[in-house]
């Protein structure tokens, strides 16, 4: 779609400021103060990293070396996410492919231990970051997963991101090739994302068991403007 930019002015990288909401906090990555910390909601559970270009990490000591290298970089740039109620640090996401001047930025690298798997404040992470995107000026929010990882597949679209397609034999990923799946959000698709997280982070939206009261997909379905085909069956 044609869409005269001349107004335009290009977004700042992002600085590691502290993201903060009702349910998570979120810190750039640091391996002093987090790497032990994450390793010890982590450990054992290997599969967690079936997806990723490194790990599992078989020691502490290991992780910790393998935190201090990406903690040192701004692109990608890493956040810890920590849980508010209970302060606990359980997984790590960042930002990539930083590129200010086309106004894209993508959400990756993202790590959760079990216990912060399917909660508010997993959900809140991502939001946070989305929001921190689209109010610096961003225009587009990517999401890119291996084609074959359909629970990343689900959460981008749960998320209200839009399915783009499979990139095939896209990469080789631990000696094996990867399909890569795209998702996105514009910022055209923002304001009616961020209404619809309002409405799902609420408290309300919770009975007194924690139970949601609507679904943040049933409330991102009508913005998203494609949907994944292999999530119809699944």
């Amino acid at each position: 779609m044609e869409r005269s930019l001349a107004d335009w002015t290009a977004p700042p990288a992002p600085d590691g400021a502290v993201l903060e909401g009702r349910y998570a906090r979120l810190e750039r990555l640091d391996a002093a103060r987090h790497a032990a910390l994450l390793f010890r909601e982590i450990d054992g559970h290997d599969r967690l990293w079936d997806y990723l270009g490194y790990g599992p990490f078989a020691s502490a000591a290991q992780y910790h070396r393998w935190v201090r290298e990406v903690a040192a970089g701004d692109d990608p740039l890493f956040y810890a996410i920590q849980t508010r109620d209970g302060g606990v640090f359980g997984g790590v996401a960042s930002f990539l492919r930083i590129t200010p001047d086309m106004g894209v930025i993508e959400l990756g690298h993202i790590n959760l231990s079990p216990a912060l798997q399917g909660t508010r404040a997993a959900t809140e992470a991502f939001y946070l970051m989305m929001a921190w995107a689209f109010d610096a000026g961003y225009r587009r929010f990517e999401w890119k997963c291996d084609a074959g990882n359909m629970p990343s597949r689900r959460a981008a679209q749960r998320l209200g991101l839009s399915f783009e397609g499979v990139f095939r034999q896209h990469m080789i990923v631990k000696g094996r090739n990867r399909d890569t799946a795209w998702f996105a959000a514009t910022d055209t698709d923002w304001p009616a994302l961020k209404e619809a997280f309002g409405v799902w982070l609420s408290p309300g939206n919770f009975d007194a068991s924690g139970q949601q009261r609507e679904r943040l997909s049933d409330l991102t379905r009508l913005v998203r403007v494609s949907r994944d085909p292999a999530l119809e069956t699944r």
